[in-house]
């Protein structure tokens, strides 16, 4: 079975596992550093800063996606559930993508701005805590959707691998090798 690239796969689990960091991150900011506290802001502009490192990187992902197609799902998958898989990996991009955007967006609308690791980026909107608070409310919904669609990602590899063994999660995975495929290789 064809696998994904070399590029596509560092791009992958660097994406996914700084997604999953920033995720949780994210959501102890209040337990890490209470508002209030004298470090609240460099904590809070770690994650901005972690963010925009994201968006980088997931723009960067979605156009080595778009100029390299991935390998083709295994015949003996249905279509139905190749149609659910296409539009499960949209979904995640656009979550991974969107949910720092929006963050990035509404640090601009707030007299903060972005300290990118420490490099102060003066805020390129007025002060507007309307839009900073829509921005911010999207941010977090944006991200509890791609957490829950990491999860669902998650457990359908799994099934992959564990389960189904029809050589879908090889593709990704460095250096696995499914049962299928080592029994196909040692009948030959």
């Amino acid at each position: 079975m064809a696998r994904y690239g070399r590029v596509a796969i560092v791009l992958h689990w660097a994406i996914g596992l700084l997604l999953l960091a920033e995720i949780a991150f994210g959501f102890l900011l209040d337990d890490i550093a209470p508002r209030g506290t004298p470090w609240r802001g460099v904590v809070v502009n770690l994650h901005k800063s972690v963010g925009v490192v994201l968006i980088v990187l997931g723009l960067l992902r979605l156009a080595w996606r778009l100029r390299h197609r991935p390998p083709p799902w295994p015949a003996t998958l249905p279509p139905w559930r190749a149609r659910a898989a296409t539009a499960m990996h949209r979904a995640l991009y656009a979550a991974m993508i969107g949910a720092p955007l929006a963050g990035y967006v509404g640090s601009n609308f707030s007299r903060h701005g972005v300290r990118f690791f420490g490099h102060p980026f003066a805020p390129w909107g007025p002060d507007l805590p309307a839009v900073y608070a829509f921005c911010n409310q999207l941010h977090v919904a944006l991200s509890w959707a791609l957490g829950l669609l990491i999860a669902l990602h998650v457990a359908a590899a799994a099934e992959h691998a564990l389960h189904d063994d029809d050589g879908v999660f090889a593709r990704m995975w460095p250096g696995w090798r499914s049962r299928h495929r080592q029994r196909v290789g040692q009948e030959n």
